[in-house]
């Protein structure tokens, strides 16, 4: 404390030092951004996630039981049948004992054309499926709708799947891109999935961050023609080709090749 009836000698240089404080701070806050996540488990089939925590690997019973739960990439829109989308394929090739639960048009927000949401389609699981690991795949329908309330949508289904199957191991597959170059709300989409599944401490897998869809292949795996944008035929036996690879990687198996190549004897219906 300064004595009674004495005033501060005045210091005419403490504004300029103080001004060049906080300029530094700026400086160093924006360069750290504590906003964003630190570390993120997104994994790739060319590159296993690294993360703060990163999840056990994922170890599976031979003829597991699977569940792929999400839009309609899972339900194999565009395949010549549905029966050759991806979720399909990959079944078959892993030897899984699969449910395929894929909606047309569904989301975390978005009801789907021949079903719900994702809240309302887990609400009506069986709960005596006793998954030995569930897929949750997408979704870019909830891209036309505001941000505002995803994320809280996102872990209230992601609660309930836990708490349904809480001896299931999780993954969940980010959106891929319909359409070139990545929408906005895609990116936004993908970015949130990919923290919200950090913090949970699951694997996390991103088609948008790993270049599965690439102006290069795009033409060979879209069906672009008007009202599709959805895999081809050929587009499904590739992303069962990738998904796998990356399990492989989870599970901690050899390292795979970045770019998987199509599997002729998939793609013939």
């Amino acid at each position: 404390m300064h004595a009674p009836g004495r005033l501060r000698a005045r210091r005419p240089w403490l504004p300029i030092v103080g001004a060049a404080i906080a300029v530094a701070l700026v400086c160093a806050v924006a360069a750290w951004r504590p906003w964003t996540a630190s570390s993120v488990p997104v994994a790739g089939a060319d590159s296993p996630a690294v993360a703060a925590a990163a999840p056990a690997p994922l170890a599976l019973p031979d003829g597991a039981r699977v569940l792929i739960f999400g839009d309609s990439w899972v339900y194999g829109s565009a395949a010549i049948v549905p029966t050759l989308g991806f979720a399909y394929r990959i079944s078959e090739t892993e030897g899984w004992d699969t449910v395929i639960d894929g909606v047309r048009g569904s989301g975390y927000l978005k009801t789907g054309i021949d079903g719900g949401t994702y809240g309302e389609r887990i609400g009506a699981l069986d709960p005596a499926l006793d998954p030995d690991l569930v897929i949750v795949e997408g979704s870019i329908n909830d891209r036309r709708l505001p941000a505002s309330g995803y994320r809280e949508a996102v872990t209230a289904v992601w609660d309930a799947l836990q708490d349904l199957y809480p001896d299931a191991r999780i993954v969940v597959l980010g959106p891929a891109p319909q359409v070139l170059p990545v929408e906005e709300a895609t990116a936004r989409i993908d970015g949130d999935l990919a923290e919200l599944a950090a913090a949970r401490g699951w694997w996390y897998i991103s088609p948008i961050a790993e270049d599965w869809i690439t102006p290069e292949n795009y033409a060979e795996l879209i069906d672009n023609r008007a009202g599709r944008d959805h895999p081809s035929t050929s587009g499904h036996a590739y992303l069962a080709n990738r998904l796998a690879a990356v399990l492989d990687t989870l599970a901690g198996g050899a390292e795979v090749v970045a770019d998987a190549p199509l599997d002729d004897e998939l793609v013939a219906p």
